[in-house]
């Protein structure tokens, strides 16, 4: 089965037949496409990672790592995200402005290359929630390929899986302002901060899925629900307690509901994208 989807998905770069620029995030999602497309096109496929400062270094990392994997070229944009006002004010189409953005500066990576085909890892899933970005690179004529061939998250890391992709069971992420909830403006010191705790917190426990969600002086801890039993260690604790002190929050909680990327941000403060 697997491999009759990643042959689809393969079929699709080959219809297109065209150089194609593949949005890599460092997921496993945007992973599979782009290894789709080496397969395609081999050199007329090519990776672009947009390095901003909503995203981790530890999700650069995995976009560089996957692109050695697949021996697809990989280019690195950079650009700075607080630059732009609009996302700055953190409301609710804080990620379609981010997600405009990204597609203005995909678009000018692509004419210098002269490509005609830029597409993102947007799965189906990705359509049940409320999703501002999605419409943004859609508006922007960024392709996905994974919806266009009705492919889930879970069809996704089953390919990645057989294909022996390292990031086959990497969890999900979303960018770093994401903690931060809507209405509180995002800066480079809170951004800084919420990575510092969250690499943190996976290395002292051996957690894989964490968000540290910035209530300014309180920070929220959430992991994965069945990883919740390996945060009850008291020495561990005191230890992040610690550190997030260090880091300016005052006060240190653990949601014992775990991550949930459903809930509604505004209560008690979550988003959606995160």
């Amino acid at each position: 089965m697997e491999d009759k989807l990643f042959q689809q998905l393969v079929t699709w770069f080959q219809s297109k037949n065209e150089r194609v620029i593949v949005a890599l995030s460092g997921g496993v999602d945007s992973a599979v496409v782009a290894m789709a497309a080496k397969k395609a096109l081999d050199k007329n496929a090519i990776a672009v990672t947009a390095d901003y400062n909503t995203l981790s270094a530890e999700e650069l990392t995995s976009a560089k790592k996957v692109a050695k994997e697949i021996d697809i070229e990989h280019r690195v944009i950079k650009y700075n995200e607080l630059d732009n006002i609009e996302f700055v004010k953190n409301d609710q189409l804080r990620c379609y402005h981010c997600r405009t953005e990204l597609a203005t500066y995909l678009s000018n990576q692509a004419r210098q290359m002269d490509v005609g085909l830029i597409v993102d890892g947007t799965n189906t899933d990705d359509l049940s929630d409320f999703r501002p970005g999605i419409r943004a690179l859609r508006e922007n004529g960024i392709k996905s390929p994974l919806v266009e061939l009705g492919i889930n998250k879970l069809g996704v890391r089953n390919i990645a899986k057989s294909k022996k992709l390292s990031v086959y069971d990497k969890p999900s992420n979303s960018c770093l302002a994401s903690r931060i909830p809507h209405g509180i403006p995002v800066t480079l010191d809170k951004l800084k901060r919420i990575e510092t705790a969250e690499s943190f917190i996976k290395s002292t426990f051996n957690v894989k899925q964490v968000r540290v969600r910035d209530h300014q002086d309180l920070a929220r801890i959430e992991v994965g629900k069945e990883e919740i039993k390996e945060m009850f260690d008291s020495e561990k604790i005191s230890m992040v307690d610690s550190k997030l002190k260090e880091l300016g929050f005052k006060h240190i909680t653990l949601d014992l509901f775990g991550y949930n990327s459903r809930k509604n941000f505004k209560n008690p403060s979550y988003d959606n994208s995160s």
